[in-house]
């Protein structure tokens, strides 16, 4: 099977930027959307993909207006869900928690939250069903890193070594199959 082109654009900024967004459906701002859509460009792609979740969704759909083509929404692409930390600054939490859980989200999740590997399973689930043409996936910081490590072999530590800001454009080369693989193609903050 040949390689496709796979495009995780990370949501543009919330009305109220900052805070641990997992499951809360955060209200996209106008100039997020905007960032999403002057963003995508002219990728060539043929899919579209969104979180269910607002500040995902709602860019989706803008782009996908623009670009003429259906969005199709799965909720395998949400943020992972910070439990009771959920909504919050990250002043607002403990910070030996906090510390705990970026070293080990899998060993330390938030209380009442979601495991590292519960989102790096459904991430790649949505990936193997991708349909191999040219794709854009509107997500979240937590879920385009999850692909990362799905994909390419990152592992969680590396993962948090570079920024994701709102808006940032991650490209990948995909060959599907049974183990999946990607190279980066390109990062655009």
């Amino acid at each position: 099977m040949s390689d496709f082109a796979l495009h995780l654009l990370r949501h543009g900024a919330p009305e109220q930027p900052g805070l641990l967004m997992g499951r809360s459906d955060g209200v996209p701002s106008d100039a997020g959307i905007a960032a999403c859509v002057a963003q995508a460009g002219d990728l060539g792609i043929e899919r579209i993909v969104a979180s269910d979740l607002r500040r995902s969704r709602d860019a989706g759909a803008a782009i996908a207006e623009v670009a003429g083509l259906p969005l199709t929404v799965d909720a395998r692409w949400r943020e992972l869900d910070f439990g009771d930390w959920d909504g919050k600054a990250a002043g607002e939490v403990d910070p030996g928690a906090l510390g705990l859980f970026w070293n080990d989200p899998d060993g330390y999740p938030p209380p009442g939250g979601e495991r590292w590997s519960a989102l790096v399973t459904r991430v790649a689930a949505a990936i193997a069903d991708l349909a191999p043409v040219p794709t854009l996936i509107v997500a979240h910081g937590g879920s385009m890193r999850a692909a990362l490590h799905g994909l390419c072999g990152f592992d969680q530590r590396q993962l948090w070594a570079f920024e994701l800001p709102y808006a940032a454009l991650l490209s990948l080369r995909v060959w599907p199959g049974e183990q999946p693989s990607a190279q980066i193609a390109g990062l655009y903050p």
